[in-house]
């Protein structure tokens, strides 16, 4: 007996990305010949998850694509969070952060077989300020340089790479201070990173020993930096020198800086904060993986 045939719900975040591919028009074109059904949903401007969520279980889609970056991501994950609703992910933003971490292709057709094809791989996330947070969260220097490229007009790595020299200039340290266990750490740090993944979307690997289904969460301390180091990282995919950062692994922990810090949680550009609480989230989401 032949298998039914599945419905897929794509997401489409109109502001993701470049503007050069019309997500619609390509995703109807490759679907033509399919057996599956498919539904296609324009996120409307400053969407809420209330509104996503009425329209996901309006469409009674067995399984829910994200299209757009890691942020698009986010607001369908807050909307299916502890569902066994699979979510797939087409990277159309402009790092596609989530999407490289979990082997999803850059091609838009292999994408989208994938969507079909792919298994659902079940992975914990982590709560910070409230905020659900699948990728990386951090304050400081990384935070500033989301805001400063949202502050641009134009997207793209060229945007990012000028967001990220403005940083690398006007950004100072922080001096924040946690417990880990009963180990209290006291530190001046240009950042402090929240990882639920390895690496940024710009190739940046922050965290190399971080998995998405272990049950636990990484702080990374980034204590120094200078400009060439860090281009010197970015180009090569080298890790940072191990004199100016420190990991530590936990489940739920609260950072306080001496001063109001920057703060982003999976691109997207929160504001400044004085403290943040983490808490992981176990088993909180189904993905579509290759």
């Amino acid at each position: 007996m032949k298998p039914k045939a599945i419905k897929i719900l794509f997401v489409i975040n109109p502001i993701s990305g470049n503007h050069t591919i019309n997500y619609k028009k390509e995703i109807s074109a490759f679907f033509k010949s399919k057996d599956e059904a498919f539904e296609l949903y324009e996120l409307p401007k400053n969407c809420t998850i209330e509104v996503l969520k009425a329209a996901i279980n309006k469409s009674k889609a067995d399984r829910v694509v994200a299209v757009g970056g890691d942020g698009t991501l986010k607001l369908v994950a807050e909307c299916l969070l502890h569902s066994k609703t699979p979510i797939g992910i087409i990277p159309a933003g402009s790092a596609n952060g989530m999407a490289k971490e979990l082997g999803i292709p850059l091609d838009l057709n292999e994408a989208l077989a994938l969507t079909i094809n792919g298994q659902p791989k079940q992975i914990h996330a982590v709560a910070v300020n409230n905020e659900l947070c699948i990728h990386l969260a951090d304050i400081g220097f990384n935070a500033y340089l989301v805001k400063k490229f949202d502050e641009l007009p134009e997207r793209g790595m060229l945007t990012y790479a000028k967001a990220a020299w403005h940083a690398f200039w006007n950004h100072r340290k922080m001096p924040v201070e946690f417990k880990i266990g009963d180990k209290l750490i006291k530190q001046k740090a240009a950042m402090v990173a929240i990882a639920n993944a390895t690496q940024y979307g710009t190739g940046l690997k922050i965290n190399p020993e971080g998995k998405l289904d272990d049950n636990l969460f990484e702080i990374i301390v980034v204590k120094d930096y200078a400009v060439m180091e860090i281009i010197k990282i970015w180009i090569s995919k080298l890790l940072w020198d191990p004199k100016k950062i420190e990991y530590f692994q936990t489940t739920s922990l609260k950072i306080t800086a001496k001063h109001k810090v920057h703060f982003q949680v999976d691109g997207e550009y929160l504001g400044k904060v004085n403290s943040i609480e983490a808490k992981l989230i176990p088993k909180a989401i189904h993905v579509i993986v290759p």
